[in-house]
């Protein structure tokens, strides 16, 4: 009868055991996916809106970068640990930001790409979004 309890006792430590590590596997593939998808997001929201928009503007002193067009505009906030679009929130934390005009960095003004790297708590992943610049970019200047 004790051998029985006993057996019966270690089966069920081992099953709780091999729950838990399974459950530790599952959190952390639910995390990957989540910061690949907050990543990609952010990617595919950049992508549109650079290819819908003529002229991308940044300002690093209030950390704003904004897309105009002549039927409007779309503005993203640069925080910290997030970047805001409207109601949209993406958490990626940041090593590097870039933006460019004609492979210059440009601290103020008209952009006509980013690079973003993302620090490696994020996936140390690369993010480089560009559009072609139109005629009317250069007649601006």
């Amino acid at each position: 009868m004790i051998v029985v309890l006993l057996i019966t006792t270690m089966v069920v430590g081992m099953a709780f055991s091999v729950l838990r590590l399974v459950q530790n596997q599952m959190n952390g593939i639910t995390g990957n996916y989540e910061r690949n998808t907050e990543f990609n997001l952010l990617r595919q929201s950049l992508w549109t809106d650079f290819n819908r928009y003529d002229r991308v503007y940044y300002n690093e002193n209030n950390g704003q970068l904004q897309f105009v067009n002549e039927m409007g505009g779309q503005t993203y906030r640069f925080e910290e640990d997030f970047i805001t679009k409207d109601i949209d929130t993406f958490r990626i934390k940041w090593e590097a930001r870039r933006f460019l005009f004609e492979n210059r960095d440009i601290s103020l003004g008209e952009i006509d790409a980013i690079h973003f790297q993302t620090t490696k708590a994020s996936g140390n992943r690369s993010l480089f979004v560009y559009k072609n610049n139109s005629a009317t970019t250069y007649m601006n200047q």
